[in-house]
């Protein structure tokens, strides 16, 4: 297992690299590097109220949990 700095640095490594990668295809798309970034942040930014909301809602949901029956 991970330890939880490792775990912290794999996540913002990985959101860089997402928001790096978003940047480039807007920008290409769009010409313009405010936009472009403007457009990654936001994508960003809802990607992880989004996965934050999923989670919440998949803490709820008792399947799939314990006693080894699907």
């Amino acid at each position: 297992m991970d330890s939880k700095l490792r775990t912290i640095t794999k996540a913002i490594t990985w959101q860089v690299l997402g928001l790096l990668t978003t940047s480039a295809l807007a920008w290409l798309h769009t010409g313009s590097i405010t936009t472009a970034l403007s457009f990654a942040l936001t994508t960003a930014a809802s990607g992880l109220a989004f996965f934050v909301l999923h989670e919440r809602l998949w803490a709820r949901v008792r399947w799939g949990i314990g006693g080894g029956r699907v």
